[in-house]
């Protein structure tokens, strides 16, 4: 699997996560905003300058994200990040040896 793939993975996963928390969803089920949010993070991934040399976002000097779906990004992140560990341990597990 790609690097963008395993990110696009990975983000989903976390929006899944929020989604379900914060909007009350079912598992395999966003609401509008979080489906609108996954369709742009995963098309922020396609279009990334790096491709496969690409950093984590969060290293990059070019932040390729609107203002307003930065914020939202930052806030699942932050939410889903932690528990990530209980939901998708091995997804932890190849992201800290990818840092």
């Amino acid at each position: 699997m790609s690097r963008i793939e395993r990110e696009k993975k990975t983000i989903g996963i976390m929006i899944n996560i929020y989604c379900r928390k914060n909007h009350g969803c079912s598992k395999n089920e966003l609401c509008d905003e979080c489906s609108e949010l996954l369709e742009y993070a995963s098309k922020r991934l396609d279009f990334c300058k790096f491709g496969e040399e690409k950093k984590f976002c969060s290293k990059c000097q070019i932040h390729c994200y609107k203002k307003d779906m930065k914020i939202k990004i930052k806030k699942v992140m932050k939410f889903s990040g932690p528990r990530l560990l209980f939901y998708e341990p091995i997804e932890v597990i190849k992201h800290i040896f990818e840092k």
